[in-house]
């Protein structure tokens, strides 16, 4: 079970909790609507949001925090080093987009007895091909749960789960190519790769997910 930031069905959590694993973002905004098991915590380890996390006392000690087994940071700090010149021409007013603070959550997962895992530039740059076919227009970036999905999907230790995604609104910073991304996931949808919790009446999510 993915868990993206948007809302979720009315007594989803139930089901979202029966997961095998749960993945969530950041801030994790819709919890604990959204149930409570954490098992990953997937974040935006450059920029703001980074520093945001780190510098929260709040988010430091909230519970998907202390409960997850593993972080995962979203953005490869060699593939932001190499945006960070093209960045600076095409959109200078983010010229702290590209700051790295992965050591930052090496350091939290390293103190909290948690795995820390660096999600590879391949898995962005092979999204990046993927919403080329989806006509995104100009972006900046994939989103960060646009980037979970397609390592959870390309991962082989995920090739027999069932992927459910529940908060994927789609919708958010100007940056990311959100009309894009749902026809991107649309089509893994159609493909039997993923499916959408809708209602929590739908028992049979709750299991493989």
């Amino acid at each position: 079970m993915i868990v993206g930031n948007g809302s979720v069905p009315e007594g989803a959590a139930e089901v979202i909790d029966a997961a095998d694993l749960v993945v969530r973002f950041n801030m994790t905004p819709s919890f604990p609507a959204s149930g409570h098991k954490t098992d990953v915590l997937a974040v935006c380890n450059t920029g703001r949001p980074a520093k945001a996390m780190l510098s929260s006392d709040g988010w430091l000690d909230s519970e998907p925090v202390r409960d997850c087994a593993e972080i995962w940071s979203v953005r490869d700090p060699e593939k932001f080093r190499a945006l960070r010149p093209h960045l600076a021409v095409s959109h200078p007013e983010l010229d702290d987009f590209c700051d790295d603070y992965t050591e930052g959550f090496e350091r939290l997962a390293e103190r909290r007895g948690k795995v820390h895992r660096i999600i590879s530039r391949r898995v962005h740059e092979a999204v990046d091909a993927e919403l080329s076919v989806q006509e995104p227009g100009d972006y900046v970036v994939p989103s960060s749960g646009m980037v979970v999905v397609a390592h959870v999907l390309s991962e082989p230790a995920f090739a027999g789960d069932t992927i459910c995604l529940a908060g994927f609104s789609h919708e958010g910073w100007e940056g990311h190519p959100f009309s894009a991304e749902r026809r991107l996931i649309d089509s893994r949808i159609v493909s039997g790769r993923l499916t959408r919790l809708s209602s929590p009446t739908a028992s049979s999510l709750s299991q493989g997910a």
